[in-house]
This record gives structure tokens, sequence and C-alpha cells, in this order.
């Protein structure tokens, strides 16, 4: 069972806590958040980039992917592709998920587990740190090339301000468009995430922000 309620999710649908980022429950805890759904799906956890950026999720049977990216031992960021609430529904029925959740949303689930997670070690200050954290409103885009390209996920602003940044790819299953499409591209929502134990990383000082995430054939992908 899972600590918070979220409004519009389906029936034994998870919301949070999230798994520890390296596990291949993340992405389908992703999946069920994201699409409001209490769907599971396989979930396939890459090793190397390229196989990551060239796979697409399946509807039925329910495939999902996964990467992670690791400074050193440490993973920063997860990066998940899955399906939209719109395309679950059309292919299991009205009662496969709800809602449409964001990249943002799940980011704001990360931050404030690694408050509460610092708060619990009596690291009050790095918890005040991480809780002004800023939740970046990404735009998600709509090519694969564009979600595929570098960014930062922890990031300080002009002002000074920490932002988090969730950089994504979706697709509007219920767009007309849609049967336009090959099926391959249909219904796709892909996430970029800073991880609960980046964040603890850079409230607490331990690492800093700024650390450029890159999609291409370089990214480090297991732990060193």
């Amino acid at each position: 069972m899972l600590g918070l309620a979220i409004a519009g999710l389906a029936p034994g649908a998870r919301a949070a806590p999230l798994p520890a980022s390296a596990s291949p429950e993340f992405c389908i805890a992703a999946q069920q958040f994201l699409a409001s759904t209490a769907m599971r799906g396989e979930n396939r956890v890459f090793t190397d980039m390229p196989s990551y950026r060239h796979s697409k999720p399946q509807a039925r049977p329910l495939r999902i992917y996964q990467v992670v990216t690791y400074a050193g031992s440490t993973p920063i960021v997860v990066s998940c592709k899955v399906k939209t609430a719109a395309q679950l529904r059309a292919t299991y029925g009205p009662q496969a998920a709800g809602a449409q959740r964001s990249c943002p949303d799940l980011t704001r689930l990360a931050r404030d587990q690694a408050v509460a997670a610092l708060r619990a070690a009596g690291e009050d200050a790095a918890a005040a740190r991480a809780a002004a954290f800023v939740i970046d409103a990404n735009e998600p885009y709509v090519t694969g090339q564009s979600y595929l390209g570098d960014f930062q996920a922890i990031y300080a602003a002009a002002d000074g301000r920490v932002h988090l940044a969730s950089p994504g790819l979706y697709q509007d299953f219920d767009a007309w468009y849609t049967r336009l499409l090959p099926e391959r591209f249909q219904g796709q929502c892909y996430c970029h995430l800073p991880t609960v134990d980046y964040i603890e990383a850079v409230a607490r000082g331990a690492m800093p922000a700024g650390a450029t995430i890159t999609a291409g054939e370089g990214a480090a992908v297991t732990p060193q």
C-alpha cells in the first residue's frame, strides 16, 4: 500500500512512495502514477543508452522501458517510456486508467520524498533547502529527437534558486491525428526525472547542481 492518496487515480492505482531509482519497479510505479492505473506491465531496464533511445513501449501486451544515468555510483536521473492513460483506456476499457499526469507531477513526488527522508534523518537544513527547490513546469516535447537532447535535471537559475527539470514527450492518443501516425508512435509518454538520491545530495551540498545529462553513446548508465 502507498502512503499518498492522489485524487483521480483509478481503483488500485499507485501514487507513492517511489521505489529506488535503479529498481525495475521504478518505471512500473511511474506508469501507474502517470496514467492513474493499477496496471503493472513488463518493464525492461537497459544498461546501454542506444537500446533505450530506440525502444518504443507497447500497449498490448503492456511493455515499458527504463534507463538510469549515474554520477559515479549515485543514480541521478531515471528515464521512463510508458503509455498514456488514453491509450490504456482505449485498449483495456474505460476503467483501466484515470487522469493523465505529467512528468513534473512525478518530480514533485520525488522532491517531497527527498524532503521527508532528510527530515527523518534529522537533516532539517537540507530538508528546508530541498523543499524550496522549484519544480519546472516543463511542456512535453512532441518528437523523440527533442526528448533525447542534452539537459540539466537540477540546475541553479540566475536568481540562485535551484530548479528541478523533467523533460518529457507526450502523444495525445485522443487527438484526431493519432490515426494518421504509425502505431509505434501512438500514445507514448516519456519522462526524464531527477532521482530522490540526486535531490537529497544537492540539498546536502554533497553534489553540485548543473550536471549535463545526455542520451548519447557515452551516457553513464551503469554505476561506476
